[in-house]
């Protein structure tokens, strides 16, 4: 479902900011990406979703490039990123129906999905005011609702959980589990590594532009938490 052969992303200013990253997200991953500020993760979910060009080697959104043939990608993509700003003189049921109308979501499935969504993360008595009144966890659960309305192949989320309460996040873990359950795939970067080790199957870690460590849960972890590995990673 996603591919990145030999991914780099060099600045202008020389700064790498991800080296030679190959790794692969297929249906039915919850896939955790993982490292410190400033790792990279940020920098290479942007290039996954086609936010920033790619400097050399390829990503793939089910056989397809990026570089190449974005439009397509982007067809099979929700992306929801660590920090949702969105349009705020818009209602919510307004951005909703945006993002349904740019995927051509028929008026009868994006009722019925949001409908769904929005009582799950009750916030349905709120899509009709104004997103300027929205908090931060509010904002994240509409851009959350906006990515499922569209049925993408493909989930990229960067630091999901951030802002949520704790009922809220337990929903969309469910969201998400459901999610892959039906053949979708996510990609996601989440600094909760308990949350990560507990939900996903598989796990990169990155440090300093880099993949030092990637393959299932259980290869990484072996007879540690993902807290150790990772800890031990950063202090290698």
């Amino acid at each position: 479902m996603l591919k990145l052969i030999n991914f780099s992303k060099i600045y202008p200013n020389g700064k790498k900011g991800a080296s030679d990253i190959n790794l692969e997200v297929e249906s039915g991953d919850i896939y955790a990406f993982i490292g410190h500020n400033g790792a990279g993760k940020t920098t290479t979910i942007k290039c996954i979703v086609g936010l920033q060009e790619i400097t050399s080697g390829d990503i793939l959104i089910n056989n397809i490039s990026i570089k190449t043939n974005p439009i397509e990608c982007k067809k099979m993509i929700a992306y929801v990123p660590d920090n949702p700003d969105i349009y705020s003189t818009l209602t919510g049921i307004q951005y909703i129906n945006l993002v349904a109308d740019i995927f051509k979501v028929d008026l009868d499935t994006r009722k019925n999905l949001t409908q769904k969504y929005a009582e799950a993360l009750e916030i349905k008595n709120e899509l009709n005011n104004q997103i300027s009144t929205y908090s931060h966890g509010m904002r994240q659960k509409l851009v959350l609702i906006a990515s499922f309305v569209h049925s993408p192949k493909l989930l990229i989320l960067d630091e999901p959980f951030v802002g949520l309460d704790p009922k809220a996040s337990f929903i969309v873990k469910e969201m998400m589990k459901d999610f892959v359950s039906h053949g979708g795939a996510i990609f996601f970067s989440t600094h909760v590594l308990e949350v990560a080790e507990k939900l996903c199957n598989k796990v990169a870690i990155i440090k300093e532009g880099k993949i030092i460590k990637s393959g299932t849960m259980e290869e990484i972890k072996q007879d540690s938490s993902l807290e150790e590995v990772f800890l031990r990673s950063e202090n290698a």
